[in-house]
């Protein structure tokens, strides 16, 4: 009986004794990565200009402009013939305005955007000067659009 009671009682001192809570953690780190993204989507409005009359701010294109630079981007516009439309030997200069920003692309005209954008639609305008002893003859120019992150 005593084996008895001593069984008993270690029984229930077992039972008694607080329970040390056991803790344990573990931590998934999380990350993931987004590619710097720039485009654009220019749409020709296949105008053609009235080189004796002169044209005034005539839409001639939209550009669509995307990126995600988190500094922003750039934009940039030339032209092939240093803002002028050929023919032949015989030239027109004209002038561009992009939004807010316009003048001669005798150079590279460079629009700046201080953030990212998207789906930001823009027109691209052509202002001609009437010239009634314009040189007869089909006047040319293409003008390239660029978009660049800073």
């Amino acid at each position: 009986m005593t084996k008895t009671l001593l069984a008993a009682l270690i029984a229930t001192a077992a039972l008694a004794t607080p329970a040390f809570a056991q803790s344990a953690s573990g931590t998934i780190r999380l990350n993931g990565t987004v590619a710097l993204t720039c485009t654009v989507a220019v749409a020709d409005a296949n105008q053609s200009l009235n080189l004796l009359s002169g044209e005034n701010e005539k839409v001639v294109g939209t550009v669509t402009e995307n990126c995600n630079g988190a500094q922003g981007y750039r934009i940039s516009l030339s032209s092939s013939n240093n803002g002028r439309l050929k023919s032949g030997n015989n030239a027109i200069d004209y002038q561009v305005k992009y939004e807010n920003q316009g003048g001669s692309l005798g150079g590279t005209m460079v629009v700046d955007r201080g953030n990212a954008q998207f789906d930001k639609r823009v027109d691209l305008k052509v202002t001609v000067p009437a010239n009634a002893q314009a040189i007869a003859g089909a006047y040319t120019d293409t003008v390239t659009i660029q978009i660049a992150a800073k």
